[in-house]
């Protein structure tokens, strides 16, 4: 595992709820971020963001870390769970909260789409 991997790791396991984005949750710098930061902001979460453009090393690594090729990607309890389609599809579906919920991450319930 190289040193930017290490430091991926150590990020997600001391965090419950990471987000690596391009751009901060205040200023996200894509679209795809900002759903991403709209739904976790919209569900009450608690999360660390990760700005993958303020390090060249850490936005090509997360994507090996993961095995996962774009970018925004959101870890729950060190669980890769996906990018922006999968987190908005899992949002209006309601599965996301309750995914949060059985992690024992509170959030306010989604209304179903």
């Amino acid at each position: 595992m190289t040193d930017v991997q290490q430091q991926i790791e150590q990020v997600v396991k001391a965090n419950d709820v990471v987000l690596f984005m391009k751009g901060t949750p205040q200023m996200p710098m894509c679209g795809f971020s900002g759903q991403v930061v709209q739904i976790l902001d919209y569900l009450g979460v608690p999360y660390q963001g990760v700005n993958v453009l303020a390090d060249e090393e850490v936005r090509q690594g997360i994507k090996d870390f993961s095995n996962w090729p774009t970018i925004p990607q959101l870890y729950v309890k060190g669980e890769f769970i996906g990018g922006c389609d999968i987190i908005r599809e899992m949002f209006q579906a309601g599965e996301l909260a309750d995914h949060l919920a059985s992690a024992g991450i509170a959030s306010k319930p989604a209304d179903k789409a």
